[in-house]
């Protein structure tokens, strides 16, 4: 159990989980030692202060120290004296710094970050005795699993990308580095992670958010194009808008098979981690996941119904190499594609050992009410560009 006011590092702090685990961890009365790197223009500190006021918490500042580091370093690339100041109070460790690139271009700085930079928080967990280390991974680093994913170390060695490869290669340090030096740890697997349920508010907007930042987009085009040219273009290809203002956009979306979208809000995965994090047991691994996904045909119709769209329609198969796109579906299979293994997912997530800590903990029902609180509170921060001071 956590108790007292316990000294805790944490990296990822500025990241989208990693800051609400930051502030729920000082709302428990933690200190914190926030592990990172500066951003191009404002240091760590100023980037942590940015967001402790984004969440209306500027009166925890003093209760968190930053350090500026690089995981690739010796020491963190920290002076011998700070080292041994972060080391010296037996912290419990939270490591949730990731890049959660799924380009294949991106490869090698994925790999670098997220397996390689980890010997360095290893290390660090070594160093300073932890009382505990507790590593953020990702649900999907299952791999192309099929059926029910236990919750148990990763047994494929079948990927969609590289960012789920190089988690997979990661929980297979943290396991065989911590039972080599015995020090307690955990695995936690949440799935995709959307804004707070209850204000619909967020910092990242991709993921949940892709398809639709996408779709509207494509749908400026067309308007434009009917408002301003005459529609020619659009005429071409049946798009035009109805007597009741909703425009008709043919676009057929192409899944390789029916599945599932396996979404949870930030405010469930942060209460379901705080319950792990707060009673775990060394050596477990953790999904936070929902018993009741979602599948695209729901998410196309919310999307139709927040932007006042008719046409899209889901297709349970493949295109035939010979199929002839519209420019619509052109574009939009191009925003869509590094998403397609997600936005279909056969594969379902065992939470016997969260529903054991968590009480049966379970994330509300991805109503279209919670997806417009989302959607409409992204549009209201230009889907992000508000927050370059994080």
């Amino acid at each position: 159990m956590i108790s007292g006011r316990k000294t805790v590092i944490l990296t990822g702090a500025t990241g989208f989980l990693g800051s609400h685990l930051m502030i729920t961890l000082l709302q428990k009365g933690h200190h914190l030692q926030v592990l990172g790197r500066p951003g191009k223009e404002r240091s760590l500190r100023e980037r942590v202060l940015n967001l402790l006021n984004w969440f209306c918490a500027g009166h925890f500042a003093d209760r968190v120290t930053p350090f500026e580091t690089d995981f690739t370093k010796t020491d963190l690339g920290l002076s011998p004296k700070e080292y041994a100041r972060l080391c010296a109070a037996e912290p419990m460790v939270i490591h949730c710094a990731a890049d959660t690139s799924f380009a294949e271009r991106n490869r090698q700085r994925v790999m670098a970050l997220n397996v390689h930079a980890l010997e360095g928080i290893l290390e660090l967990v070594k160093n300073s005795n932890a009382s505990f280390f507790h590593y953020f991974s990702t649900a999907y680093a299952a791999g192309a699993a099929a059926g029910v994913v236990r919750e148990l170390p990763v047994s494929g060695d079948r990927f969609h990308n590289a960012y789920e490869e190089s988690k997979a290669l990661a929980e297979s340090n943290v396991s065989r580095y911590c039972k080599n030096i015995s020090a307690p740890y955990t695995i936690i697997r949440p799935t995709i992670v959307y804004g707070d349920s209850l204000s619909g508010r967020s910092l990242k907007f991709n993921a949940l958010y892709s398809p639709v930042k996408s779709m509207r987009l494509i749908k400026d085009i067309y308007l434009h194009d009917l408002q301003q040219n005459g529609g020619a273009k659009s005429a071409q290809y049946g798009i035009f808008i109805d007597a009741d203002g909703y425009l008709h956009l043919p676009v057929r979306i192409f899944l390789p098979h029916q599945g599932f979208i396996n979404l949870i809000p930030v405010d469930h995965f942060s209460a379901a981690a705080m319950a792990i994090i707060g009673n775990p047991t060394a050596g477990r691994i953790y999904h936070i996941s929902s018993d009741t996904p979602t599948d695209m045909e729901t998410l196309a119709s919310y999307t139709e119904r927040f932007l006042l769209l008719k046409g899209l329609h889901v297709v349970y198969h493949l295109p035939a190499p010979n199929t002839a796109f519209n420019p619509p579906e052109e574009l939009f299979d191009h925003f869509l594609k590094p998403y397609y293994s997600y936005l279909s997912d056969t594969r379902c997530f065992e939470k016997k050992n969260t529903d054991e800590v968590t009480g049966g903990l379970t994330p509300p029902a991805f109503t279209f009410e919670i997806f417009a609180r989302c959607m409409e509170y992204a549009r209201s921060v230009e889907w992000g560009k508000a927050f370059r001071n994080f």
